[in-house]
């Protein structure tokens, strides 16, 4: 399930945005200053913001060019102010898209898939080139240290998530989520099952792990 921060200081708004993004499967913590929204920020990991920009006590537009400094995270800005001046600076200082209020949740939800689908083909073409793997989406298969995996569709989809992921804690819940070859209904038990799978085809010890790391209360992480 993607984390998705949300800084905004009309609160009910705010969580009339959550209820409905919740429903489709996104996770949504609320923050109503601009500060302790960049120390949350800093301090999580999310995978889209989505910014106010009339805050108490720091213009979102300085906020969004604070968050850019030091990170690369999809930042949709959610303002009632319509000037075209303020379009253009947000998207000067860093943010990605924007969207004046009031607009119907579910051009939001589009927007937000829309980021986070871009977001996982840039990683993807990031992967480290010194990797033990090597993902080939053409052939639909996965290298491992130069020989191809012999994979199910559900290993296949869960091994390259974790790749694409360069070494950030996967949930269980997120894996079943954004996997397609998984099942909602799925439970965790079952994601551990197939991890075991996974593990035992690149020969890995899952008590001295070497690659995939178990994350006590998360789920797993894949190390390079």
């Amino acid at each position: 399930m993607a984390e998705i921060l949300m800084i905004e200081d009309d609160l009910e708004l705010a969580e009339i945005l959550s209820e409905y993004l919740q429903k489709n499967n996104y996770n949504v913590t609320i923050i109503d200053d601009p500060y302790l929204g960049l120390s949350t920020l800093n301090t999580n990991k999310f995978d889209l913001v989505i910014l106010d920009l009339t805050l108490p006590g720091l213009d979102g537009l300085q906020l969004c060019k604070e968050i850019r400094k030091n990170n690369n995270i999809p930042i949709i800005i959610s303002s009632a102010r319509h000037d075209i001046t303020d379009k253009v600076n947000a998207l000067e200082n860093g943010a990605d898209d924007y969207m004046p209020k009031p607009y119907n949740p579910q051009e939001l939800l589009a927007r937000i898939r829309s980021h986070l689908r871009r977001e996982s083909i840039k990683i993807e073409r990031e992967t480290p080139q010194n990797s033990d793997f090597e993902v080939k989406d053409f052939e639909h298969e996965i290298l491992f240290k130069g020989k191809a995996l012999s994979l199910t569709v559900a290993e296949y989809d869960i091994l390259k998530y974790l790749i694409n992921k360069q070494g950030g804690a996967v949930s269980r819940e997120e894996l079943i989520y954004n996997c397609e070859s998984i099942n909602e209904d799925t439970t965790n038990k079952s994601i551990d099952v197939i991890i075991g799978r996974i593990r035992a085809k690149i020969g890995e010890n899952p008590k001295a792990p070497r690659y995939i790391h178990a994350i006590r209360g998360i789920g797993y992480k894949l190390v390079f």
